[in-house]
């Protein structure tokens, strides 16, 4: 396991998640610097009489680091570092299988509408070829859950052979894995020696990470029939408490 964990991404530094993110960005969420739905506006503050420089330049630091950390939880609107907020509506996507046509570097679409530049061309809820993993069409007739995972990491893989086991007495919920980074030649050999019969999809660049909170792996999305968001579970979930989460689902 690499420095950075199991997904890679966790110690980015803030030029290269820009850099990653510049294009992947749900556009619904942008507001314009300056405009009144901007979170963060440049007022002066200026030094108390009698404050030290130096105490007032931590000061400072500290009242940008929590207006950086407001505008990121806004910006991740309905989410946190440790999945979707209860009841929120699980945003759309539709991602390439593992084994599909599509290229290595197939972007994920999170498009809600057409033309939403770099989240896609048309909504994502529309596409129904046979090699996406379309989450609307998961869940359009019976509650689901999404098991976010990678190529690396002992647990990871645990989980899904765990998910294997155990949905063959669930056949009433929707079981999917989306593998956030990582080698798509690594997750087809997986797929294939464990002998995962659910749809696993391939998130080249980690679009969804930010879009569904992903902070380790694995970490588990519960969703009921409507779309809405019922609970998560951050880390290895074991056979009896899965089947416990599952089944307070509902029909």
């Amino acid at each position: 396991m690499s420095e950075r964990g199991p997904l890679d991404f966790e110690h980015e530094s803030d030029e290269e998640r820009e850099a990653r993110w510049a294009k992947r960005r749900d556009p619904d969420l942008d507001q314009p610097a300056g405009s009144p739905e901007h979170p963060v506006s440049k007022v002066p503050v200026p030094r108390p009489a009698g404050a030290s420089r130096y105490g007032w330049f931590l000061g400072v630091v500290a009242v940008l680091l929590l207006a950086y950390i407001g505008l990121n939880t806004l910006s991740n609107q309905g989410t946190s570092a440790t999945g979707l907020t209860k009841g929120s509506v699980a945003p759309p996507f539709a991602a390439p299988l593992v084994f599909s046509s599509f290229p290595d570097d197939a972007d994920v679409n999170v498009a809600r509408t057409a033309d939403q530049k770099g989240a896609g061309k048309v909504p994502a809820c529309s596409i129904t070829s046979p090699g996406v993993l379309n989450l609307c069409r998961l869940y359009a007739d019976r509650p689901a859950v999404l098991i976010f995972t990678a190529t690396r990491g002992s647990q990871c893989i645990r989980q899904l052979d765990i998910v294997q086991r155990v949905r063959a007495r669930l056949p009433g919920v929707a079981f999917a894995a989306v593998a956030i980074r990582g080698n798509r030649g690594d997750l087809k050999r997986l797929t294939r020696n464990h002998g995962w019969s659910f749809p696993v999809a391939y998130d080249h660049d980690g679009a969804l990470a930010n879009l569904y909170g992903i902070a380790v792996c694995p970490q588990l999305t519960f969703i009921r029939r409507s779309g809405r968001v019922a609970d998560t579970a951050v880390g290895l979930v074991q056979p009896a408490e899965l089947t416990r989460r599952v089944r307070a689902l509902g029909p």
